[in-house]
């Protein structure tokens, strides 16, 4: 009788147990369209085996036990000794290694590597994003190691292997290893060029040792780093290894871990160099060109994960209104609560869709498509991540009152939703670098308007919108001022133009009508009440 009060009714039941990957019909859709016949059967089983991690209840459960238990800096060993070491749970390790063994580090050496690598590492986001900061670094480390043979010869091996080799050691004696970075300082931020860390050249050529303060350094236990300084000849970049040869360990003085907003189970540092060995990497005073495709990297996976937390968020707030009851029906047959879930799904695809465009032209890798991504990874990365924060919130919304509580996992969300539009350069250093890009580099939008002009004819608000981003395009007069808008456009047209392709007609109808037609409001739910709410949220319920 004392338990009669107690009766659970009209609760969803957990979104457990089920293939993260096959259930995103977005994403699926994406990889086969991407890629070649001979490689999908492999690709497919590769990706399912890793949704079906993913939906699992423990591995799910690891993901929340690394967000509560945040990593502890131990900067002393018990006799006084500086280690300057970072401890994890034992979770983080298990999600670290799987990620690794899934090949979120190993894009550059696989057929088809960036999209099968970018379509795991969307999934994998969505038990939790922390680990995949040092997923991305690594896999962004490569293409600027290769601006030297020597170095690519010796590290490459390493980066793309699919071992997690944990602990500190040299490097040549591991099976795996891992990078991070440190790039920006206290007096700069993202303006790089205003660095002051000094590199002193050493005896043995292209050798220095570095002095100085790095207030962002991702994943410090990483086995080295790619870092900025001051050279003689001007901005340089380096490579910061963790343990040297011999088994001494690098000065690499961790000051502090960031108290940060979200992403908690990740190590974010502030390091001190002074006198740390490091290997030049590229020229003198090309620092920058050396680091440019992997910063261009980086910003992909900004792009992906937000496109993965997108994802989680729909699908729960799906899920729970699949089953939950009020006012006579389920939530989903709602009208208004169809109208928000469908613009919600819409974000989604669209973020998916687009993203998996851009690690196809990484895969292509002819100048057509490297010239698109000169353009559209910045646009992307403006857009993508900038809507990532109200989706979050919106889905939290779907749930009700359980959707502020943090076992729902909706708050977590939220909180990891603002940093990829953050990190790797915010959203006013993204819009510049795509006025950049069109003022200096005529190639890119060609090949931008030709990708967009693919699906001219099928849509008419489509048509109208690439009209008026043309004419947008051709007044330069106070360009600066309305680079958002114009990021913001370049970002939605090609969103349009590649669901007027690929997607279902309802999806493209919707996503045209609402965000090229503005025929919608400023909040979500506000689709016109004429199009297929049902079918949209039908494609992304989480079966």
């Amino acid at each position: 009788m004392a338990g009669s009060t107690h009766s659970v009714t009209n609760q969803p039941p957990p979104l457990v147990d089920y293939d993260v990957f096959t259930a995103d019909r977005a994403l699926s859709d994406a990889v086969g369209r991407h890629l070649t016949p001979d490689l999908l059967d492999e690709v497919h089983g590769e990706l399912s085996a890793l949704g079906r991690a993913s939906g699992s209840a423990q591995v799910q459960e690891w993901g929340v036990q690394a967000n509560e238990n945040p990593p502890r800096l131990r900067t002393h060993d018990r006799h006084g000794r500086r280690i300057d070491e970072v401890e994890f749970h034992p979770a983080w390790h298990r999600l670290l290694g799987k990620g690794v063994a899934a090949g979120l580090t190993a894009a550059w050496v696989r057929p088809g590597g960036h999209v099968r690598r970018a379509a795991a590492f969307l999934v994998w986001t969505q038990v939790e994003a922390g680990n995949g900061c040092p997923l991305s670094m690594t896999h962004a480390a490569v293409p600027a190691l290769r601006t030297d043979p020597d170095l690519a010869a010796e590290w490459e091996p390493r980066l793309t292997s699919m071992v997690y080799d944990r602990g500190l050691r040299p490097a040549r004696l591991k099976a795996g290893a891992l990078f991070g970075m440190g790039m920006t300082e206290k007096q700069g931020g993202s303006d790089v060029r205003a660095n002051t860390t000094a590199a002193r050249p050493l005896d043995e050529d292209g050798t220095y040792a570095l002095t100085g303060h790095k207030w962002f350094c991702s994943a410090p236990m990483s086995d080295g780093f790619l870092v900025l300084a001051q050279a003689p000849e001007g901005l340089t970049c380096f490579l910061v290894p963790r343990v040297l040869d011999d088994g001494s360990r690098n000065v690499f003085l961790i000051q502090r871990l960031k108290d940060k907003l979200g992403n908690r189970s990740n190590a974010s540092s502030e390091v001190e160099f002074d006198g740390t060995w490091a290997r030049r990497v590229g020229g003198e005073g090309r620092g920058v060109r050396t680091i440019i495709d992997m910063v261009a990297a980086t910003r992909l996976d900004c792009v992906l994960g937000s496109a993965g937390l997108m994802r989680q968020a729909v699908a729960q707030a799906v899920h729970h209104c699949t089953y939950r009851e009020a006012f006579g029906g389920k939530l989903v047959d709602k009208p208004l609560m169809r109208n928000v879930l469908a613009d919600l799904a819409l974000e989604s695809e669209a973020a998916t869709t687009l993203a998996l465009r851009l690690a196809a032209a990484y895969d292509d890798g002819s100048e057509q498509e490297r010239a698109l991504l000169r353009i559209a990874v910045p646009a992307a990365k403006y857009w993508v991540t900038k809507r990532c924060a109200p989706v979050a919130v919106e889905a939290a919304e779907c749930l009700g009152g359980n959707g502020y509580v943090e076992e729902s996992g909706l708050p977590r969300l939220v909180r990891e939703s603002p940093l990829n539009s953050i990190w790797e350069g915010a959203g006013n250093v993204q819009a510049l670098d795509v006025l950049r890009a069109l003022q200096r580099e005529p190639q890119a939008l060609n090949a931008y308007l030709q990708e967009v002009g693919k699906a001219r004819g099928a849509d008419h608000r489509l048509d109208g919108a690439i009209k008026d981003l043309l004419t947008e395009l051709a007044d330069l007069d106070g360009i600066e001022g309305r680079a958002r808008r114009l990021t913001e456009r370049l970002a939605l047209v090609l969103q349009g133009s590649l669901l007027v392709r690929f997607a279902p007609p309802e999806v493209a109808d919707a996503f045209c009508a609402s965000r090229l037609g503005g025929d919608a409001g400023s909040a979500f739910g506000t689709l016109p009440h004429t199009l297929a709410h049902a079918s949209i949220v039908e494609r992304a319920r989480p079966s």
